[in-house]
């Protein structure tokens, strides 16, 4: 079975979490996830199935959006409100002084990796160290954060949410806590449910007893979406049969050979089709004057 299912992951559920209950639903080994959640957090998380997990490194899309609430006057050790309180300040931050700093951060930024988190170095994950209490120095990695919007801001109690769209690799708990030291007293991430990830939004996202229950119907089917679905905003091409086949073969087609409604781009990664139906992936090589096969979806049936 392939396909993509959009989960709106509950709260403490890691992202394994939902894949192992997914295995067991579908009867289904191979599935992957794109983009990690922590426990705490809920929201989209796009599952792939059998060859879509294949195809992820050709997706484009890998922005994100995000409402985050966060309090002030806080800090912790995983900059979230789950960890050890590392230090409380009196807080008294007020709208104006809020926006003007969330400004700050739009556009490129760059960002220190939490201790709290799955990145490796060195071959160890910072998270099994951190609860070692070991903290090792981690380079700045440049992120896009493209908008913040302030949702809803209590002066009394010292809380904001924010709503951010950002790129690939960005940490919300970061981004809170760089914003409490911006502002001089400490912020730490409350909640986060992320909203869309690479191209897909909430409302298209299903919820794990949802899911159950379509199950025992035997109706999966109806809330997997197609392959394709990953590469909305690129170009396809329509070949014959025998065309498909050899893609499908790992040969290359003569690209004189083939109907395409625009003119060809070198290295362009195209969707390729036959009778409508999705095909897979190839890379237009214009040196050569060919269309390589990229990647197939194994199933496709001739």
């Amino acid at each position: 079975m392939n396909g993509i299912i959009i989960i709106n992951k509950p709260k403490s559920f890691t992202s394994f979490d939902v894949i192992a209950v997914l295995r067991r639903l579908l009867n289904q080994r191979k599935i992957g996830h794109m983009g990690t959640l922590d426990p705490m957090a809920t929201g989209v998380l796009p599952i792939l199935l059998g060859d879509s997990a294949k195809f992820q490194i050709y997706s484009n899309n890998h922005d994100k959006n995000y409402v985050a609430d966060l309090k002030f006057g806080i800090t912790t050790d995983t900059l979230d409100i789950t960890g050890n309180i590392l230090s409380e300040t009196k807080s008294s931050v007020n709208r104006e002084e809020l926006q003007k700093v969330l400004k700050t951060f739009i556009g490129e930024i760059f960002q220190v990796p939490p201790m709290f988190s799955a990145i490796k170095i060195k071959g160890q994950k910072l998270c099994d160290l951190a609860r070692k209490g070991v903290e090792i120095e981690r380079e700045k990695r440049k992120i896009t954060i493209y908008d913040i919007n302030l949702i809803d801001f209590n002066e009394k109690n010292q809380t904001a949410k924010i709503e951010v769209e950002c790129s690939k690799g960005t940490y919300i708990r970061t981004l809170c806590d760089d914003i409490g030291k911006k502002l001089s007293v400490g912020a730490v991430l409350t909640e986060l449910r992320r909203t869309k990830s690479n191209g897909f939004d909430i409302i298209d996202s299903i919820t794990l007893d949802s899911i159950r229950s379509v199950c025992e119907n035997n109706g999966e089917k109806n809330f997997i979406l197609p392959t394709d679905m990953l590469f909305k905003d690129m170009s396809s091409v329509n070949v014959s049969e025998r065309q498909a086949n050899r893609l499908y073969n790992g040969a290359s087609l003569d690209i004189s050979r083939v109907r395409f409604n625009k003119k060809f781009i070198d290295q362009e990664i195209l969707k390729v089709y036959m009778n409508n139906i999705f095909v897979g992936l190839a890379k237009v090589i214009e040196e050569k004057n060919e269309l390589r096969a990229l990647k197939c979806e194994h199933n496709f049936d001739f």
